[in-house]
Formats: C-alpha cells, sequence, structure tokens
C-alpha cells in the first residue's frame, strides 16, 4: 500500500499528539515557516498541514498570536449544540429565565381554557398566519414596544427561532449576503449555515454596528439584508440609540436591503428608543416570541412584516408547521389580554436587575460587558488568557459556560466568555460566578 503524501503523514503525526495528550490544550504549535524548516516543507504546504488541523476543529489559528492546540473536550461549538446539561452541572450556558409561581398561572390558564367555548376549534387546523384576533392581540402587545402595526401584517409562529425561519426561507436565497454583527446570536448563525447564506461581519463602534462599515460592505458587495438585535444585543447588551436606528433605515434605504430586527430580549430594556420597524416599516421584519419573557415551553412567536411579503412568510409557516398550536396560542393570548404578560414582564426586569447585581459583586475586578437589566454577562478574557481552557477548568468545578465561538461571525474569536444568568436559583448564581472568578484568576494573575 503506498505511504500517503508527506504534508498528511505530518497532519496525522499531530493528531495523534493532541489526542494523546502529548499536545496539551493551549500550546503555541510553531510557526508556518518554523514548521517548514524543522520538516522540510514548503510554506504553502506548512499552511496546508495547519489548515487540515483547523478543519478538525484541533487548532485555532489567531491573528498576531499563532497557532495553537483547542480544547477538544469541550462540547463543539460550546454555547450552542450543547443540549443536556447533567443533573450536577450548574447552568450559566443557556438562558430559560423563569419566576415561582409560573407553574400555577398555567394551571390557572388551562382551567379558564377548559370552560372556554371555543375549545373544540382549537384542535382544528389554524390559519397559517394565526386566527384574526389572534393577530390583533398581539399588534396592540406591539404598540406598548412602540410599534403600531396593522393586525394584518402580524404573522404567529412557533417561537422567535422559527420567525427568523420563515423569514430566511421566504426572503432569502443560497448565496445571498446578510451583514451581522461579529458577535451575534448563534441561532441565526445556524440559520445561514442551513440555508447556504454568506454572513459578513460588521465591526461594532459603540452600542450598535458601524455605519460606515455597513456603507463599505454595500458598496463592495451586493448585500441581501442587514439581521441586527438594536435592543439588547445578545450577547454583548447593547442598545442601540435613535440615531444609530435611524442611520442604519438610511443606509438600507440607499442600498436596497432589508432588515431582520430581532427583539427576542427587547422587554428587558424599557426605556429603548422605537424599534427600527417603527422608523422603516416599509423594510423591516419585526421578530419576537415568548420564550424569555414567559417561558421557553410556550414556543409561541409573532413577526411583523410590511404587507406584501406577508404572503411569502405565511407560505413558509405553512410549509414548516403549517400553523401554531391553537391551545399554546390561546393561552399566550389570554395572557396578553387579561396583563399576564406585562406584569411578568415587569418582575423579570427586576429579577435580570438584581441578578447583574450578584454577577458585579461576584465578579468583582475581572472586565466584563453586560446591560444592568439583561439575563447574559459578556467576560473578555485578558490578553494571554484562552477562553477554551477556561471553559474547560469550569466544567471540572461543574459549571458551564460558553465560550465566544458560537457566537462569532468573523475568522478571529475572541477570546471571551459569554454566561447566562437566568437559569439558575439566586443563591447558587452568586457562588457559581465567585468560582468562575477565581478560576479566571488563577489563570489570568
Amino acid at each position: 500500500m503506498p505511504k500517503p503524501p508527506r504534508y498528511k503523514q505530518i497532519v496525522d503525526r499531530f493528531v495523534e499528539d493532541i489526542r494523546s495528550g502529548r499536545l496539551k490544550p493551549g500550546t503555541r504549535l510553531p510557526t508556518h515557516r518554523e514548521l517548514a524548516a524543522r520538516e522540510g516543507l514548503g510554506i504553502v504546504t506548512a499552511t496546508r498541514v495547519y489548515a487540515e488541523l483547523n478543519a478538525m476543529g484541533l487548532v485555532s489559528g489567531e491573528t498576531g498570536r499563532g497557532t495553537f492546540v483547542k480544547e477538544t473536550t469541550l462540547a463543539r461549538e460550546l454555547g450552542i449544540d450543547q443540549v443536556a446539561i447533567a443533573a450536577d452541572m450548574v447552568d450559566l450556558n443557556f438562558n430559560y429565565p423563569a419566576l415561582a409561581g409560573q407553574a400555577e398561572l398555567l394551571r390557572n390558564a388551562l382551567r379558564q381554557l377548559s370552560s372556554a367555548g371555543d375549545l373544540e376549534a382549537l384542535l382544528r387546523y389554524q390559519p397559517h398566519g394565526g386566527r384574526a384576533r389572534d393577530r390583533a392581540t398581539v399588534a396592540r402587545h406591539l404598540v406598548r414596544r412602540g410599534l403600531d402595526v396593522s393586525a394584518d401584517r402580524v404573522m404567529l409562529v412557533d417561537g422567535a427561532q422559527h420567525g427568523l425561519a420563515t423569514t430566511v426561507m421566504a426572503l432569502l436565497k443560497p448565496g445571498d449576503v446578510v451583514a451581522v454583527d461579529t458577535l451575534t446570536y448563534p441561532g441565526f448563525k445556524l440559520l445561514a449555515e442551513a440555508h447556504r447564506l454568506e454572513l459578513a461581519p460588521l465591526p461594532a463602534s459603540g452600542a450598535g454596528p458601524d455605519p460606515d462599515a455597513l456603507d463599505a460592505l454595500c458598496k463592495r458587495r451586493r448585500v441581501r439584508a442587514i439581521y441586527t438585535m438594536p435592543t439588547l444585543h445578545n450577547p454583548l447588551g447593547w442598545v442601540m440609540t435613535a440615531t444609530r436606528r435611524r442611520q442604519l433605515a438610511s443606509i438600507a434605504r440607499k442600498h436596497g436591503l432589508f432588515i431582520i430586527e430581532d427583539a427576542a430580549y427587547a422587554f428587558l430594556a424599557d426605556d429603548a428608543p422605537p424599534p427600527i420597524a417603527a422608523i422603516a416599516p416599509e423594510l423591516t421584519v419585526y421578530v419576537s416570541g415568548f420564550s424569555k419573557n414567559v417561558a421557553t415551553g410556550l414556543r409561541v412567536g409573532y413577526v411583523a412584516a410590511p404587507l406584501e411579503w406577508v404572503p411569502k412568510i405565511e407560505r413558509a409557516i405553512r410549509v414548516t408547521t403549517w400553523n401554531t398550536p391553537g391551545v399554546m396560542t390561546a393561552i399566550a393570548c389570554g395572557w396578553l389580554e387579561d396583563g399576564t404578560v406585562e406584569r411578568l414582564e415587569a418582575e423579570k426586569r427586576a429579577d435580570a436587575s438584581m441578578r447583574q447585581v450578584i454577577a458585579s459583586r461576584a465578579l468583582g475586578r475581572l472586565k466584563r460587558v453586560a446591560h444592568p437589566a439583561s439575563y447574559f454577562v459578556w467576560l473578555p478574557m485578558p490578553e494571554e488568557v484562552r477562553a477554551d481552557r477556561i471553559a474547560a477548568a469550569l466544567m471540572d468545578e461543574r459549571i458551564s459556560v460558553s465560550t465566544a465561538e458560537p457566537f462569532c461571525t468573523a475568522t478571529h474569536v475572541p477570546h471571551a466568555l459569554r454566561l447566562a444568568l437566568g437559569s439558575v436559583d439566586v443563591g447558587t448564581l452568586g457562588e457559581a460566578l465567585g468560582r468562575v472568578a477565581e478560576v479566571v484568576g488563577r489563570y489570568a494573575y
């Protein structure tokens, strides 16, 4: 049997050394030039060796720093693919904020629903975009968010992620370029991958994407859309100013692109400017739901779009789920009408604010980026610290956190942790964050 090419033999040797532990996570590998000289290769071939190792998820190249062995004991794309958390693991990875007494709210809602006159109707297929009265209920809710939209422009979906998916299916094609923040919601990255969209990262400039960078990108490339979270950005927690929102809308009009506005966490910022959808209703799709402000298991969301795009999005709803479940939609709309949603939002704003205070105390001198009423903290690592090693060390401490990798759309992934504050009880939270500070301090100071 013929021997594999020389560069393949070198790749295999690296793989064996990394997986056996002889090359430990965080080890800096020789430069491309050093590897070429050591192994008698050309620079192009040495580059190919590292490219294959990178494609296998074993190393990462960092501009200005070199190539490093990655921590391979972590779940792939830690922060988005890790579905199950062990019973003894403290979950600072996913956010599913809940308040005491919400289960009783559900019991009462089910009792009320059982005596409703149209209960049998909920067992049948619903219109793809939702019943007219339910769409009207959501439209009234949106007025409180600063978005005055007619009911026929509102569609009900199975959660905000489904709203994003149906928007992508209806309005974008494979190969389309979508501008996004350099750090953005991992769920949209997965959608882009599934639908073969090209994501073009935009650097941040203050609280939001740089408008000049977007304008320059649109002059170089045919950008079809921009995906943005102007109110309570995930993971950085910024709230975009009214001026910045108008600038983005102006650039979108100038270059003929549309805007996907993700408002999943917008309820936490009660003093935010009006949505971009209120500034540019003719080119903005507004997406949100009831997972964060009510409960993740409710799986009801909504999309507000320009009227001419509604039939396209309704077709995407039909293709994927046909309609939202009638029972879940009835509960969500009932809670909108009786003020339960508004009350829960106020209570969760207070809860998130309290958790941020706990985080501030527990994390001490560590640099952090967060909105004072958000359920997450962005923790940039010092220059010499690798986030994957910190995450692995915390896993040993039975604490699950997310690295920056699932959020990053650029080639260079920053070393940072994203801490979710909303999924553990308050007592556990303070203790767990204190242990995070200890582990980071162990590596950084």
